[in-house]
């Protein structure tokens, strides 16, 4: 079965629920899915993974400082060709899930556009786009 990993940064919950509900669309297209806190990500299940959606809030117009530095050990994921999507919660400026976006390019991984970005804490109709972003993803790994 084709796997996704999302992992996300949440300081006030809006990013954790928008990566339960990437979760849910992928699930719903029969791939194996799970959110996991960057604390609790696991380097082996990357690895393992066809697909990563990694997500952070917007602070000070950057990605969250901890974030920046698990896309760095990404490295040794062997990442490389495999397909991913960013994603966040902003209050302001909204720069994080573009700059995710780029790292993640930057290491090989094969981006869907647009970067899905959610202002404070997300609506229904926010939610659904997660898990439509779920659902493309699970179809994209399916095909490959």
């Amino acid at each position: 079965m084709p796997k996704l990993v999302v992992v996300y940064l949440s300081t006030s919950g809006n990013t954790k629920a928008m990566a339960d509900a990437i979760v849910e669309g992928a699930v719903s297209r029969n791939v194996d899915a799970h959110a996991a806190n960057f604390h609790e990500a696991k380097i082996e299940d990357i690895k393992s993974a066809d697909a990563i959606a990694i997500g952070s809030s917007t602070f000070h117009y950057k990605m969250l400082p901890p974030m920046e530095k698990f896309l760095e050990s990404l490295d040794k994921a062997n990442v490389k060709g495999k397909t991913g999507a960013a994603f966040g919660s902003y209050g302001w400026s909204g720069e994080a899930p573009v700059m995710i976006a780029q790292k993640m390019r930057d290491l090989g991984i094969k981006v869907i556009d647009p970067v899905l970005r959610v202002q404070y804490a997300p609506s229904e109709k926010d939610l659904d786009e997660c898990k439509r972003l779920g659902k493309d993803l699970a179809n994209k790994i399916k095909k490959a």
